[in-house]
């Protein structure tokens, strides 16, 4: 007589985590990739940079900030001001 076949299943494949951009498309020129965030959460502050056409913004950030967070408040910021 035969063994009877196991109904355990292999562990599920974890997924691969991709990072997070910290280019993004600048809202003043249009050029893509040209914004570039630098973060210095020692300070508390962030400042993101276009190299195309040298607009710059800089925000305060906390621990849990990410360069997608100050993106959005920069966005944020331009629609305020318009």
């Amino acid at each position: 007589m035969g063994r009877r076949k196991s109904n355990r299943k292999p562990p599920p494949k974890r997924k691969a985590v991709e990072p997070l951009d910290i280019q993004f498309n600048c809202p003043f020129c249009n050029h893509e990739k040209s914004c570039e965030v630098t973060m210095d959460k020692t300070r508390k502050s962030a400042r993101i940079t276009c190299r195309v056409c040298l607009e710059d913004f800089q925000t305060s950030v906390n621990f849990l900030s990410e360069p997608i967070d100050v993106y959005n408040d920069w966005i944020d910021a331009c629609e305020t001001a318009n």
